[in-house]
């Protein structure tokens, strides 16, 4: 029957304590043991307490061909108890090692976790390289649409700003053609004013002649009419002249005449008309005076 090398647990809950025990390999966990070869406390905090072993026992089941398990072989070499055993193991494990590296496999659960950390780091690399590939071809799109909006708005406005100048432009021109327009109109309106003005002054100056043809027909009228009148009177100035050379003679004559001139005299009743000649001639001054008025009027 072969014999084994194993830990046996002891202790309560939460409490483990365990017993290195050289048992038969059919046996139990906790079935009958063949010798105690001493214990292992994983709680102990010091090393010197934590295995305690029976070295000269141990070597003496190892010499017999008793098999330790894998804990207690690790507990024995970390203890400096060497054994063909482990040896043995240790050539197959790094034959099987070599193996799966030449498989291309992971052979340990440390080389499993480290691959998987590796593989995990460059998941994580990848992920944050691709984020930022993301994030840098998210911002140089954002950049993109952000310079084809202002362009676009610059455009929009350079377009508003040339049909807003063209608006401007039509504007003026239609607003100097407006002021064209006004000044030809008033240009037109100079034009026909001076026209009926000077209309107006042809008409002035012909009502003038032909008031002053009236006037002088008037006054022709007048001075026909007043013709005979002025040749009365001088026919009467030429009447009294000569009446007045008689009286002048008479005077000179002789005294005697005088005197006998004298009853004359005081009876001239024949001498009255001479002041109704003047008179006729005041008449007639104050006549051709009212006709000169009429005239000027």
């Amino acid at each position: 029957m072969a014999v084994k090398l194993r830990l046996t647990r002891m202790g309560r809950r939460h409490r483990p304590f365990f017993r290195i025990n050289a048992v038969e390999s059919r046996t139990p966990r906790d079935g009958r043991i063949l010798e105690k070869l001493g214990h292992y406390d994983p709680i102990e905090k010091d090393p010197a307490r934590q295995v305690v072993l029976n070295r000269e026992r141990v070597e003496y089941w190892l010499g017999k061909g008793a098999i330790p398990s894998d804990t207690v072989s690790q507990i024995l070499l970390r203890h400096g108890v060497k054994h063909k055993y482990a040896e043995v193991k240790a050539a197959r494990r790094a034959r099987a090692r070599a193996v799966a590296r030449a498989k291309g496999k992971l052979f340990t659960k440390a080389e499993r976790v480290a691959a998987e950390r590796a593989a995990k780091a460059v998941d994580e690399e990848a992920k944050a390289k691709a984020e930022a590939e993301a994030k840098a071809k998210a911002e140089a799109d954002a950049k993109i649409r952000a310079e084809a909006k202002e362009k676009a708005k610059a455009e929009e406005q350079a377009k508003t700003q040339a049909e807003a100048e063209e608006k401007a432009e039509a504007a003026q021109v239609v607003e100097e053609k407006a002021k064209a327009e006004v000044v030809e109109e008033k240009a037109k309106a100079e034009v026909v004013e001076e026209k009926v003005e000077a209309e107006v002054v042809e008409e002035k100056v012909e009502a003038e002649a032909a008031e002053e043809k009236v006037e002088a027909k008037v006054e022709a009228k007048a001075e026909a009419e007043a013709a005979p009148e002025k040749v009365e009177d001088k026919a009467e100035a030429v009447k009294e002249k000569a009446e007045a050379k008689v009286a002048e003679k008479k005077a000179k004559a002789k005294p005697e005449e005088k005197a006998k001139a004298k009853p004359k005299a005081k009876a001239k009743p024949e001498e009255k008309p001479k002041p109704k000649a003047k008179a006729r001639t005041k008449k007639k001054t104050a006549s051709r005076k009212k006709t000169d008025k009429s005239d000027e009027n």
